[in-house]
This record gives C-alpha cells, structure tokens and sequence, in this order.
C-alpha cells in the first residue's frame, strides 16, 4: 500500500531534504509509527500523549486527499492505496496595526475639525 506523504520544509531534517516520501498504513496512526520506523525523529514532531492518549500535536494540521483529519476520525482515519497525506505545520502571526499619525492642527483650527 503505496501513500505519499508531503513533508513541510521544517520537517525535512528527518527526511534528508525530501520534500514527499512514501509509506504505508491502513489508519494515519500507523502511517505515523511507519514514518518514525524510516525517519527516526519524525513523530515527537506530529504527534504528542495527553489525557486523551495520542493526538495530532495542537500546531499541526494532517490532511488526507485535502481533508482534515480532525474531522474525519483524527489517528483513526482510514488511508487506502494512492491516498496523499499533506503535513502542515499551523501557522499564526500577523501585522500590527498601521498608525497614522494623528493630526495637529494647531492654532486657527478649522470649526468642527478634532
């Protein structure tokens, strides 16, 4: 059973540059041990213990064929043969907000201008 799996950038490191590798498994839990079994490393990075048991780490987004798995049974999706599975590192942030410079008007100031 042939998956591709598509590694972000900041997870190469474990796959010595490659941008997609192949594995294999029948849930994504499985395709996570495969990974860590040919790139040691790999699952600290995807998948962490909590009082649930295992889950996808809170920053990490898993697709399969452009579907989220934290809507299709999280670890527990099923992946058939040629399936895609798309990691994705979550990204946050954004842009302060502009300031513009208040307006000075000084003496005779215009009526009604503040």
């Amino acid at each position: 059973m042939a998956i591709e799996v598509r590694i972000p950038t900041i997870l190469r490191t474990y796959t010595d540059g490659e941008r997609a590798v192949e594995s294999k498994g029948t849930t994504v839990a499985e395709l996570v041990e495969n990974l860590e079994s040919a790139h040691a490393g790999i699952r600290d990075r995807l998948v962490e213990e909590g009082d649930q048991g295992v889950a996808v780490r809170r920053f990490v987004n898993v697709y399969v064929n452009d579907e989220d798995i934290r809507f299709t049974g999280g670890l527990e999706t099923a992946l058939s043969d040629g399936d895609t599975v798309v990691i994705l590192p979550a990204v946050a942030g954004g842009a302060l907000p502009v300031r513009r410079p208040s307006r000075s008007w000084g003496p005779g100031t215009p009526a009604g201008a503040q």
